[in-house]
């Protein structure tokens, strides 16, 4: 059964739609009625989704891009494509995410997770912001993660050179996705814009990125300890919950965070619930927003900056 609200002549862009959660939330916009792309890495895969997709929706819209998230050059390119085949893109939900085990660093020089979940994302979402706000109610969702809490913004050091650790890499860049998804809010509101930014997390997801958190963990996968995880971990389709409603509930405001609302929101319906005190951060907000623009040399068209 579909979850939202219907979507029918509304278009859906969810990025590292082949796989996971972000599969999930591609079929759950699908059922709903909207027309969806799947901006993806691998473009085999992407296919492989958009048939799996159908196969469950028959009559769903389904388009794929190329996209590589950890590439400026691609997002340029991907964003340039999506602009021609969709000058109003109504849903916008940033899902590509990676968390590395070995300090990666990204073709422009970025360490990996920092380059694909943040600057990244808001590269893309600078580049399709006008699409978005052609629509009369757009939504950009960042998919984000509750580990974001435990993040620091390592102003002195933000491409890990000196301080790198897998967890330190990735709250760092799911705190910094967050905090701009808030500084966007701002900024639309201060321009009069009635597009809205939301975040939402899946809770404990049983996807790649769980899997690389911690590698000693792919019992959790197995079916037969499933009596066992399902207390703390959900299958994809479940952890896909709250970004649909971030994306289509007719009562979302700009702003808004969501996520699981069980067992220390790893699992359950979907609810709003509170990021961390530093993510509110307004003067930490701005100056990751200026060196973001300065990375990607990517500026957003909005008229008017907040007070």
């Amino acid at each position: 059964m579909a979850q939202g609200s219907p979507q029918r002549g509304r278009t859906a862009v969810v990025t590292g739609a082949n796989t996971g959660v972000g599969l999930e939330v591609a079929r759950g916009l699908a059922r709903l009625g909207a027309t969806v792309v799947l901006a993806c890495r691998n473009v085999d895969a992407a296919a492989a989704a958009r048939h799996d997709i159908l196969r469950t929706v028959p009559n769903a819209r389904i388009d794929v891009v190329h996209l590589d998230v950890s590439d400026l050059a691609s997002v340029r390119a991907c964003a340039q494509e999506l602009r021609a085949g969709h000058p109003v893109i109504d849903i916008l939900v940033n899902n590509a995410g990676v968390m590395h085990q070995t300090r990666q660093v990204t073709v422009d020089g970025f360490e990996g997770d920092f380059g694909t979940n943040f600057l990244g994302s808001f590269a893309l979402t600078g580049l399709l912001l006008d699409c978005v706000l052609a629509s009369t109610a757009g939504r950009i969702i960042a998919v984000n993660s509750k580990t974001s809490r435990g993040g620091r913004i390592a102003f002195d050091d933000l491409q890990l050179e000196k301080s790198f650790t897998p967890a330190v890499a990735y709250t760092q860049s799911k705190l910094a996705q967050l905090m701009a998804a808030y500084e966007l809010q701002r900024r639309l509101d201060s321009s009069g814009s009635t597009a809205i930014s939301l975040a939402a997390h899946p809770g404990g997801c049983r996807t790649g990125i769980l899997r690389e958190q911690s590698p000693s963990v792919r019992w959790v996968f197995n079916r037969r300890f499933r009596y066992l995880t399902g207390w703390f971990t959900q299958d994809p389709a479940d952890g896909a919950l709250p970004m649909l409603r971030a994306a289509t509930d007719p009562a979302a405001a700009g702003g808004q965070f969501y996520g699981p609302g069980g067992r220390f929101e790893q699992i359950g319906p979907p609810v709003l619930v509170q990021a961390a005190r530093r993510a509110h951060d307004v003067e930490a907000q701005r100056r990751l927003w200026n060196i973001a623009e300065d990375l990607t040399g990517v500026t957003y068209p909005l008229t008017r900056e907040p007070s």
